[in-house]
């Protein structure tokens, strides 16, 4: 077994939240368990997708279901699903979140994007391949909650409201989901009093440091402060993920996908 397939305890917690194995039209799926392995091992190595294994089957297949999926959402449901999951056995922490950015770099082959919506290329630069910015929030448990991505040249701070808008969590039993932490951490690049305004009219902590232009802030917390090497750490980790690192896909919302993916994967 490769390093990147599933063991058996991470397969029962996806299968039930695939789409069905065998459809009600149409021809019989290959094994969905097979298939996912055939993903992760693209989003584990970075290779092509002709370089597929042939323990994995076809790599048209692979590559057609992940894509066809990712255009279905089943990604993003899939995600939302393992974290409600996390959140009823109390492994979700809303005490305090952490918010960060990190440049990716596109390898060549991820130029040339035939043209499509704007949602669909996200930015003339992006589609052109050049660097994009993946934006996220993650919890205390260095777990992601929400990802999103922007062109390479754009700032933290217009991107924060999406990162608090996005990552509803159902609870058990009736009620709204929960999307507000308690308290956000992000460095100077989130510490405005633009961006503390927004938060407090959420009624939300801000755990920013002030600029060297500003007034100190007499009740920033740097002990909390100093655990933001929990998202640090996640970046780290969802680096290692060669797919991740470097982008190779010519779409925006493709690589979206595949860093759902990874995200999927650390919270099983």
């Amino acid at each position: 077994m490769a390093t990147s397939d599933l063991s058996d305890a991470e397969w029962e917690c996806l299968h039930p939240l695939l789409p069905p194995q065998k459809p009600r039209t149409g021809r019989p799926a290959k094994d969905h368990r097979t298939v996912l392995n055939g993903i992760l091992w693209i989003l584990r190595t970075g290779s092509p997708w002709r370089a597929l294994p042939e323990r994995y089957g076809s790599w048209k297949t692979v590559s057609s279901c992940f894509y066809r999926w990712q255009r279905a959402g089943v990604w993003d449901r899939v995600l939302a699903e393992v974290q409600r999951q996390a959140d009823a056995e109390g492994r979700l922490d809303w005490s305090l979140h952490f918010v960060d950015s990190t440049v990716v770099r596109a390898h060549q082959h991820a130029a040339g994007a035939k043209r499509g919506t704007q949602q669909q290329r996200l930015s003339a630069a992006v589609a052109a391949g050049t660097a994009l910015k993946i934006h996220l929030r993650c919890e205390r448990g260095s777990k992601p909650m929400v990802l999103a991505l922007s062109g390479g040249e754009r700032h933290e701070q217009p991107m924060l409201p999406l990162l608090m808008e996005r990552g509803a969590v159902k609870r058990l039993g009736r009620g709204r989901p929960r999307i507000r932490p308690d308290r956000v951490a992000g460095d100077k690049g989130y510490g405005s009093p633009t961006v503390r305004r927004y938060l407090n009219e959420r009624k939300i902590g801000a755990v920013t440091p002030t600029k060297a232009n500003e007034v100190p802030d007499p009740s920033f917390d740097r002990v909390a402060y100093r655990e933001r090497n929990v998202i640090e750490r996640l970046i780290n980790r969802l680096n290692q993920w060669r797919r991740i690192a470097t982008r190779y896909e010519k779409r925006a919302a493709n690589y979206l996908a595949m860093l759902t993916l990874a995200a999927i994967v650390l919270w099983l």
